[in-house]
C-alpha cells in the first residue's frame, strides 16, 4: 500500500477513458500488485479502492477494476460464511459491550494483566471446569432473530384449546393498556425489591392497592402483598394455624372438596413440619379430640358448588382451631366474603384478575387475616407512614428481611413475592372498579347458569347446590370419558371428575357462541333444538340469596377514578416515574444480579401459544412446553454438573425447601430417619436456617474466620460430633460476600465422610457458570435463582423460579 501511495500519478497522461487502452490499465494494476510486498493474488478491497482513486485522478473511469485485469493476475476474494449469517447477535447487544480497552483497564486496575489471569487467581484450581460446556444443539449461540424463529416454532407445537377445566386457573382478558404499559414495560419489570422506599413509591402504591383489594374482597382486616401461588399460600396458612396453637395441636384438616394440587402441597409441607394432614369430608369429621389446629375449606368448592360452611366453622372454633378459606376473587364480588363466613384466614390466587394462565404461572397468590395474627403473617406487608417532612409515604412494614433477622425462628422462609403479577391484578381492579368487576362476575355466572339449564334440557343432571362459574354435570354412568373426548374433538377441554361426572368452568372470555358449542358437545351427536340466546329469559340475574354479597367493596377513590384508557395510562406512567428501574440506571446489587432483560427474551411470555395453556391441559396439547422443559433441564444439568433436575420450585425459597426435603427423603430411603442435623455457616443467607426449620431439621451453626470465610476446623468438628445424625450442610458458593473460598472441596468431602449431603444455595450461580459447577465442587443438591443467573426479570420483587438439581 505504501508503494501504491507513492505511485507517480503525475506521469499518467491526461486522457479520457475511451482513449485508455485496456492493456495499459492492466499493466498499471499488475505492476503495482507485483511490487507490493506480501500481496496475494486475491483482490484487496483497500488496495483496489486506492487504485481506483489514482486512476480517477488520471481522468479514467475505473468503477469495475476487474475489467482492466487479466484473469491470471488475481481473482476475487471469497466472502466468509459468517458474513452471510444474521448479524443481530445477542451478546454484543446485552453483555455490556466494551468500548476500546475497557476490559483491560478494569483488569489492570485490580492488579492483573488479563481477564484469564484474574480468573486463575480467583477460582481455586481444584474446582475449575476444564474445556467448554457441551450444550448440545444449543452449543452454537442463536442470534435474536434466529431465537425468535426457533422459539415460535417450538411454541407452535402447543395446541390452544378452549379451557373449561377451572381448578383455580382461568382464561382472562388482559386490558391492553396494562399489557403494554405494565407487563411488557421494563419500567415496571426491572426494579429491585422495594427495600429503599424513596425510590420505590410507585410500586409500593400499587402493592398497597393490591392489599386493599384483597382485604376488601375477602372481608379480612389485613393482607400481605402477595405470595407465590395458591398451594403455597394454603401451606403457609396451615403453618400459621400450627404456630398460633404453639404446636400443641398436631392435626390439620383439609376438606376433600379443595383443589387437588392444593392438597398435595399441604401434604408435603405437613410432612416436614411434623403435622398430621387429614383429607376428609369436613361434614363428617369428628372434632372431639380437640387436636386440630385448623381446617382448610374451598370457597367455592373444587366441583363449583357453593357450600354453607357455618356448621364446620362453628365446630372448628369450638375446638380452638382456625378456619382457612381458599377463595375465588371474582366470585367474592357476588358472594359473601370469607370474613362474613367466619374464616380466620383467607387465601387464594389473583390469576383471573388479568394474568394469563401461562401453563401454571407465575401468578400472585394472597393471604389475608385479622390483626390478631399479623405477627404470624408470611410475606411482605406494605404500610402507610409519613416521611421526614410529614407527608404520606409508603414503605415495607413487618416481615421485611425477617429471615435474615430471626433465621430459624422466622415465620416462613419466603422472602419474596409475586410483585409484578400482583401489580397487574391490582391494576385490573383499578381499571374495572367495583361495578366493572361485578359486571364481569354477573356475566360469567349467567353463562354458567345457562349451561346448567341447557344441559338439563339435553338430559343431563345439573347440580342441586348453588354455584358461581363452575357446573358439575352427571352425564350418565360411565359416559364422562366420552363427553370429554367429544369436547377435545371440538377443541375444548373439560374436567373429568369421575366416570360419570364432568365439570365445566366458565370465565371472562366465554361467549354465547361458546355455550352453543358446549351444547353441541353435550348432545353427543343429537340435534340441539335450542340456542344459548333462547335460554336467556330462564337465567336468574342474581346470586342465590343465601350466598349473595350485601357488603360494599372497593369504595376507595383509587378504584373509582381510572376507568378510561387515557386516565389509566397516565396513572401507570405516574407511578412508574416514582421508581428507579434499569430504565434509569444500573442497580449495583450483587445479591440479585440486576440486569436489563433482553426484549427478545421477554416477547414470548404474552404469545397465545404460551400464555393461554391451562396447567392441567392434556400433555399431547403441550408438546412445545415439554420440549422447552426437556431442553432447559438438559442445559441446566450440563451447567451445574448434576444428573437430573426439577422445574417445580417457583422461587429460591421453595427451591431451598425442596432441596432439603430431597435430602431428607434420601436419608429416609436408606433407613437413616435419625439424620436431621443441618450445619449452616453463620454467614449463610437467612432463608437457609428458615428452610431447614421448615423441614424439621435441627440447625447447628458454624462460624467464620477473620476474613469472613467458613471456618473449616469448625465444620470438621461439627460433622464429627453429629456424625450419626448429620443430614446436610447448607453452603452458598461463591460466598454471600462474593468470595471463591479455598477449601470448599475439603468442606464437601468432610460432610460426605460423616454421612451427610451438601446443599448448595445457587444464589451466586451466575459467578460459577462456565468456570466451575456445583457438581464439580462436590455438592449433592442445588437450587438456581433463574432471575439472577438467567433471564427472568426481577419484577420489583417477583416473579421467581428456583429449579432444583
Amino acid at each position: 500500500l505504501q508503494q501504491l501511495s507513492a505511485f507517480p500519478c503525475a506521469t499518467v497522461p491526461k486522457m479520457t477513458s475511451k482513449s485508455v487502452p485496456r492493456v495499459f490499465m492492466r499493466s498499471i494494476c499488475t505492476a503495482v500488485v507485483s511490487k507490493a510486498s506480501n500481496v496475494s493474488t486475491e483482490v484487496n478491497p483497500r488496495l483496489a479502492a486506492l487504485v481506483r482513486g489514482h486512476v480517477a485522478r488520471a481522468g479514467v473511469r475505473a468503477t469495475n477494476l476487474q475489467n482492466f485485469l487479466p484473469p491470471s493476475s488475481f481473482a476475487l476474494r471469497g466472502i466468509h460464511i459468517n458474513a452471510l449469517k444474521p448479524s443481530d447477535g445477542f451478546a454484543k447487544r446485552h453483555n455490556s459491550p466494551m468500548l476500546g480497552n475497557e476490559t483491560e483497564l478494569m483488569v489492570e486496575a485490580v492488579g492483573f494483566k488479563s481477564l484469564d489471569e484474574l480468573i486463575d487467581a480467583t477460582v481455586p484450581k481444584e474446582i475449575r471446569r476444564k474445556g467448554m460446556m457441551d450444550l448440545g444443539k444449543y452449543s452454537e449461540p442463536l442470534t435474536e432473530s434466529e431465537f425468535i424463529k426457533m422459539f415460535k416454532t417450538m411454541a407452535s407445537k402447543n395446541k390452544i384449546f378452549k379451557s373449561y377445566i377451572g381448578m383455580g386457573y382461568y382464561n382472562t382478558h388482559v386490558p391492553p393498556v396494562i399489557l403494554r404499559n405494565l407487563l411488557e414495560n421494563p419500567g415496571w419489570y426491572t426494579q429491585y425489591t422495594p427495600y429503599q422506599a424513596e425510590i420505590a413509591q410507585g410500586r409500593l402504591e400499587s402493592l398497597f392497592n393490591f392489599q386493599t383489594m384483597i382485604s376488601d374482597l375477602t372481608g379480612m382486616p389485613m393482607s400481605n402483598s402477595s405470595l407465590l401461588d395458591e398451594g403455597t399460600a394454603a401451606a403457609e396458612a396451615m403453618t400459621m394455624c400450627s404456630g398460633i396453637a404453639r404446636g400443641k395441636k398436631p392435626k390439620f384438616l383439609v376438606s376433600d372438596l379443595c383443589h387437588p394440587q392444593t392438597i398435595e402441597v399441604c401434604a408435603t409441607r405437613a410432612d416436614g413440619l411434623g403435622l398430621e394432614l387429614i383429607v376428609a369430608n369436613h361434614e363428617e369429621f369428628d372434632f372431639s379430640g380437640n387436636d386440630v389446629c385448623g381446617v382448610l375449606l374451598q370457597y367455592p368448592a373444587t366441583n363449583g358448588s357453593l357450600i354453607d360452611y357455618s356448621d364446620v366453622v362453628a365446630k372448628t372454633k369450638a375446638a380452638q382451631g382456625k378456619v382457612v378459606m381458599a377463595c375465588d376473587l371474582l366470585a367474592l364480588t357476588m358472594t359473601k366474603s370469607a370474613g362474613e363466613c367466619g374464616a380466620d384466614i383467607a387465601i387464594g390466587s389473583a390469576q383471573r384478575f388479568g394474568v394469563p394462565m401461562g401453563y401454571g404461572g407465575p401468578h400472585a397468590a394472597f393471604l389475608a387475616t385479622s390483626h390478631a395474627y399479623k405477627r404470624q403473617l408470611p410475606g411482605r406487608i406494605i404500610g402507610l407512614s409519613v416521611d421526614a417532612e410529614g407527608k404520606p409515604a409508603l414503605r415495607m412494614a413487618m416481615q421485611t428481611r425477617e429471615q435474615h433477622i430471626r433465621r430459624d425462628k422466622a415465620t416462613s422462609n419466603i422472602c419474596t413475592a409475586q410483585a409484578l403479577l400482583a401489580n397487574i391484578s391490582a391494576m385490573y381492579a383499578v381499571y374495572h372498579g367495583p361495578e366493572g368487576l361485578k359486571q364481569i362476575a354477573q356475566r360469567v355466572h349467567g353463562l354458567a347458569s345457562m349451561v346448567a339449564i341447557g344441559a338439563t334440557k339435553l338430559g343431563h343432571q345439573a347440580p342441586s347446590q348453588p354455584f358461581f362459574d363452575t357446573v358439575t354435570l352427571h352425564v350418565g354412568t360411565g359416559k364422562a370419558g366420552t363427553v370429554v373426548a367429544a369436547a377435545a374433538e371440538h377443541g375444548c377441554n373439560l374436567r373429568m371428575m369421575d366416570d360419570s361426572h364432568v365439570s365445566i368452568a366458565l370465565d371472562e372470555t366465554t361467549e354465547l357462541a361458546d355455550v352453543d358449542q358446549l351444547f353441541t358437545i353435550l348432545a353427543l351427536g343429537k340435534k340441539v333444538d335450542f340456542t344459548a340466546a333462547s335460554l336467556a329469559a330462564e337465567v336468574p340475574d342474581e346470586m342465590t340469596p343465601a350466598f349473595k354479597r350485601e357488603s360494599p367493596f372497593l369504595q376507595q377513590s383509587i378504584f373509582n377514578m381510572y376507568h378510561s384508557e387515557h386516565e389509566m395510562l397516565r396513572y401507570l406512567k405516574r407511578l412508574e416515574s416514582r421508581d428507579l428501574s434499569l430504565c434509569h440506571s444500573m442497580i449495583a446489587l450483587g445479591s440479585c444480579t440486576m440486569k436489563l432483560n433482553g426484549t427478545t427474551e421477554m416477547m414470548p411470555i404474552t404469545w397465545p401459544e404460551l400464555a393461554n395453556i391451562h396447567p392441567f391441559a392434556p400433555l399431547d396439547q403441550c408438546k412445545g412446553y415439554l420440549e422447552m422443559f426437556d431442553d432447559l433441564a438438559a442445559q441446566l444439568c450440563t451447567i451445574t454438573g448434576f444428573d437430573a433436575m426439577s422445574l417445580q420450585p417457583n422461587s429460591g425459597a421453595t427451591g431451598e425447601y425442596a432441596g432439603l426435603m430431597a435430602i431428607r427423603a434420601y436419608h429416609h430411603s436408606r433407613g437413616d430417619h435419625q439424620r436431621d442435623v443441618c450445619i449452616i455457616p453463620v454467614s449463610a443467607h437467612g432463608t437457609n436456617p428458615a428452610s431447614a426449620a421448615m423441614c424439621g431439621m435441627k440447625i447447628v451453626v458454624v462460624g467464620t474466620d477473620a476474613l469472613g470465610n467458613i471456618s473449616i476446623p469448625e465444620v470438621k468438628a461439627a460433622a464429627e460430633k453429629y456424625k450419626d445424625t448429620l443430614a446436610a450442610l447448607m453452603v452458598t458458593y461463591p460466598s454471600t460476600h462474593g468470595v471463591y473460598e479455598d477449601g470448599i472441596d475439603e468442606i464437601c468431602n468432610t460432610i460426605h465422610e460423616f454421612g451427610g449431603q451438601v446443599y448448595m444455595d445457587g444464589a451466586n450461580m451466575n459467578a460459577q457458570v462456565g468456570l466451575t459447577s456445583p457438581g464439580l465442587i462436590g455438592a449433592d443438591v442445588c437450587h438456581l435463582n433463574l432471575h439472577k443467573t438467567f433471564c427472568i426479570p426481577h419484577g420489583g420483587g417477583g416473579p421467581r423460579r428456583g429449579p432444583l438439581r
